[in-house]
């Protein structure tokens, strides 16, 4: 087996092939060129598609751009998959992922997917004057991405190859969506991983898209979404992947409705596999309301046993108890950064707002029930200056330097109770690093503070609404 002094002697194309293993190290990001080179716990790597340390050639506009390749990452890890490759994902819409999971069929490797069930059907089949305005934007966002030759016409040919969901049905690939269970769907199923012959996991906060990972077509400027993706090798980690995903799955497609999703599963709590040296915490959502074990109570559990800092980088942030959490923190005097989507910052319900020590009215002029804006804003809040169409999508946590919570949980009540989500606390210094790292990265180039857009709706509400009614 490859020890990861020897990976950093290849080539940043070749780094995602190798399998690694538990000898000491010091390694670098997945892809990494020279610079920037930090430590990494054994058997863990991970990729940030916006970094600054790395570059790759763009598969969208064919330009040299920063950032890990995380679809190669996932294409090289599926590459070198001997037995069996199971796929849990929101949406899997990225031609070469598919031609990948094609390629190990056909080489005697086990492939099954599960995706979530507005995400399920090939685009291809749909019309897009039936579909609503977010569906029908990204049919159109498919058909141009198929448009190889970029020549402004997507042809049937063409359209063919980039319907992933096409390519995998056609090539009898089992697929299975959250309604499988004879239900119209769960929440969402928003899981995203990967686990690949029952050792090696793929998971983080990115979903199998091509817009999402390097940008959107006919738009130079977009690099995709701002995501990453954890490889992990461990026997222990995969297994728990795998009874996830068995508990979905059932018996597969057109069997006897006994795929489980949602609440529908049986919950389970905290569960802990040893990567290496290093402690990885599970934990699969959703849980009922009552059930303590969900997965904002952990988050909280984390949160208060901060003693010097805590960093966030999220996409969604609506849940009430985290934000009074956090006000526990500056009270006791914890760093506290958060750097926050900036689409979603915005919004009546979320959480950002209170950091701000701001309140919002929805659009009936109602405030958040029991919404509690801290009684001085916070410095350390911001958003990312990102490209048209691109969004923060990270849901991870830095606390104390040496503690990462991340994964497909975005921290919301909705992915406690409703969802299918993915909930990882990480015990590594050396992990901790990159995402500090990553970070520091966003909070350079972030507008801190209340921004112009949220004073805009502040003064549009004040205006309609004065200070609101909160919800009874």
């Amino acid at each position: 087996m490859v020890c990861f002094e020897d990976v950093l002697k290849l080539s940043p194309l070749l780094l995602g092939l190798v399998v690694l293993c538990g000898c000491s190290q010091r390694g670098e990001l997945v892809g990494a060129a020279s610079v920037g080179v930090l430590n990494l716990p054994g058997q863990i790597a991970v990729g940030f598609n916006h970094h600054q340390h790395n570059r790759y050639q763009s598969p969208i506009s064919g330009e040299w751009r920063d950032g890990d390749d995380i679809e190669q990452m996932l294409v090289q890890a599926i590459e070198v998959a001997q037995h069996e490759i199971l796929v849990a994902v929101q949406e899997l819409s990225a031609p070469r992922i598919a031609e990948a999971l094609i390629a190990a069929q056909h080489r005697g490797v086990t492939v099954r997917v599960i995706l979530e069930n507005n995400y399920s059907t090939p685009w291809t089949e749909q019309t897009p004057s039936q579909l609503k305005p977010h569906q029908r934007q990204r049919w159109h966002q498919l058909e141009q991405l198929a448009d190889q030759n970029r020549d402004g016409t997507t042809t049937p040919e063409e359209a063919k190859r980039g319907d992933a969901i096409g390519l995998l049905r056609d090539h009898r690939i089992p697929i299975i969506d959250d309604t499988e269970d004879g239900s119209r769907g769960s929440g969402l199923m928003h899981h995203k991983f990967v686990v690949i012959d029952r050792t090696v996991v793929l998971t983080g906060s990115a979903n199998f898209t091509r817009s999402g990972m390097h940008g959107d077509a006919n738009r130079p400027r977009t690099r995709g979404n701002v995501n990453h993706i954890l490889r992990v090798q461990s026997d222990a980690f995969a297994e728990l992947f795998r009874q996830e995903f068995g508990t979905m799955w059932g018996d597969g497609p057109g069997g006897k409705l006994n795929s489980r999703f949602g609440l529908q599963k049986e919950s389970t709590g905290v569960r802990t596999a040893m990567v290496g040296a290093t402690r990885v915490d599970v934990l699969f959502a959703p849980h009922r309301k009552g059930d303590l074990n969900h997965g904002l109570n952990w988050i909280e559990e984390q949160l208060d046993e901060a003693r010097t800092s805590i960093d966030m980088a999220l996409f969604v942030f609506t849940a009430q108890q985290l934000a009074d959490a956090l006000q526990g923190g500056v009270n006791a005097g914890l760093q506290i950064r958060l750097i926050a989507d900036p689409s979603f910052a915005s919004r009546s319900f979320s959480e950002v707002l209170d950091l701000l020590g701001v309140g919002l009215p929805d659009r009936n002029c109602k405030l958040e029930k029991d919404n509690q804006p801290f009684n001085k804003g916070l410095k350390g809040v911001g958003t990312p200056r990102l490209a048209r169409g691109d969004k923060l999508h990270h849901k991870f946590a830095v606390i104390d330097n040496k503690k990462v919570i991340t994964g497909s949980f975005n921290w919301s009540p909705s992915a406690a109770h409703t969802n299918d989500e993915t909930l990882l606390v990480i015990h590594s210094p050396q992990l901790a690093k990159h995402f500090t790292r990553e970070m520091d990265r966003l909070w350079d180039t972030a507008e801190l503070g209340i921004t112009p857009h949220i004073q805009r709706k502040l003064d549009r509400q004040k205006i309609r609404c004065g200070d609101g009614v909160e919800r009874g």
